[in-house]
């Protein structure tokens, strides 16, 4: 008998797509629910115990970024992994802004989505460090409230969001490669998805920088990485921006 590794909630509006993941994820030692609309997800993540959520983008009804608004804002330490047939950066924005932890495109190989599954499972189980606040420049984090604040104002992210800008500021200053930020803020499983960590940046600039086109703070090392810095304690010339 395979060992349970968690309880996945599938909700697409598609049976055929249910049937299949579900025969397939079953294999692997995941126990299953299923929604067919986001409402249905909704109501099921409030009723069971689930442990991820597979959501479709395309389906009737509030649809699944409504879904995924919904679960996140009521159960924001659910990993939710969207599942679409649509690969443009609007459509991963979207994604991301309503609070999804990852993204992936139909078809997919099914190694990579039982990998990505369990990278999300594996983040969620880890113990919380408590950590003392990080302040660099007019930008604090709590990471005990899981708060970020500028010059006072707080600044709404989503977890995953937060879980990148944490770990820039626990090691502002220095340069980290990109394949060192996708393994550890995502899993080791990743490493070579740089245009996902693109838009991620984006989004962040857009929320901290109080010019995104311009940073001062999360600044590109060229062909290389990221680093945070307080704005004017860079020794080297302006970097450009992604």
């Amino acid at each position: 008998m395979n060992e349970n590794h968690g309880t996945l909630l599938i909700v697409d509006d598609e049976r055929s797509i249910r049937h299949s993941l579900r025969t397939i994820l079953s294999s692997f030692g995941f126990q299953i629910i299923e929604a067919a609309r986001g409402e249905e997800a909704l109501d099921l993540v409030r009723s069971a115990q689930v442990d991820a959520v597979l959501l479709d983008i395309d389906m009737p009804g509030i649809g699944g970024i409504g879904a995924c608004r919904g679960i996140r804002r009521s159960y924001p330490g659910i990993p939710i992994l969207m599942l679409t047939v649509h690969g443009s950066e609007d459509h991963k924005v979207a994604a991301f802004d309503a609070g999804a932890d990852d993204y992936i495109t139909k078809p997919f190989q099914l190694r990579e989505l039982t990998a990505r599954i369990r990278a999300s499972l594996r983040r969620t189980r880890l113990p919380d460090e408590p950590d003392a606040e990080i302040a660099v420049g007019d930008i604090v984090l709590n990471g005990s409230r899981h708060e970020v604040t500028k010059r006072g104002r707080k600044i709404h992210l989503t977890p995953k969001q937060f879980e990148l800008l944490h770990y820039l500021m626990k090691h502002a200053g220095g340069a980290i490669a990109h394949g060192k930020l996708l393994r550890s803020v995502w899993g080791p499983e990743y490493g070579n998805e740089l245009e996902y960590l693109r838009t991620f940046v984006r989004q962040l600039r857009l929320k901290i920088e109080d010019d995104p086109g311009n940073p001062k703070y999360l600044l590109t090392d060229s062909h290389f990485g990221y680093r945070f810095e307080e704005p004017g304690s860079e020794l080297a010339l302006p970097r450009p921006g992604l």
